[in-house]
């Protein structure tokens, strides 16, 4: 095990105010009421971590991955995620707002009930992931692979979905008023309404 490898570790109120994290390897570890605003991580990868009560604030990560990851009661005020992954990380009475993801592959990842609104993800593999009843109000789902999402009772008033897959939406199942799609999207919907489109 590499220096930059750490398993099963506890870390309880520790102060990462703006700390720099660079390939770094966290296995099984738990993160309890951590300070991590500011801070940054590059290529760093947490695996099966618990984080509780941490705050996230205007942190930036760049290509690190947070797989099977749960996170209970977290802060990611303003924070940034470009290329990381969360594959099957679950989110619970977490602050996710506002929150910016470019890239990157949160499939199986569990943000059932979450509060997205005004979020922006862009370009995110989301397949399978698990949005029941998410708020997203105003958020944006540009070019976001959703296919086999669970979209149950979803809320996307005056979302932008544009580019994205929605062939697991069911607009019967979910809030749209004033959701922004393209014409190819809204021939999808209409299909799963039962409805034909005939010049």
């Amino acid at each position: 095990m590499s220096e930059a490898t750490q398993e099963e570790q506890r870390f309880v109120r520790d102060d990462w105010y703006g700390a720099e994290l660079t390939g770094r390897h966290y296995v099984r570890c738990e993160f309890h009421e951590t300070d991590l605003s500011e801070a940054v991580t590059l290529n760093s990868v947490f695996t099966d971590c618990v984080f509780g009560n941490v705050r996230f604030n205007a942190s930036r990560h760049t290509d690190s991955a947070f797989t099977g990851c749960t996170f209970k009661r977290c802060n990611f005020f303003d924070a940034e995620f470009t290329g990381c992954k969360f594959v099957g990380a679950t989110f619970t009475e977490c602050e996710l707002r506002p929150l910016r993801v470019t890239g990157g592959d949160w499939s199986f990842a569990g943000l059932a009930g979450a509060d997205l609104r005004a979020v922006t993800f862009q370009g995110v593999r989301m397949r399978e992931a698990d949005l029941t009843g998410a708020n997203c109000g105003g958020a944006t789902f540009a070019d976001v692979d959703l296919s086999g999402a669970v979209l149950h009772a979803v809320k996307l008033p005056k979302a932008e979905l544009r580019g994205s897959d929605l062939s697991a939406l069911d607009p019967l199942n979910a809030e749209l008023t004033g959701a922004i799609v393209s014409p190819e999207q809204a021939a999808v919907l209409v299909t799963s309404l039962g409805l034909r489109v005939r010049a």
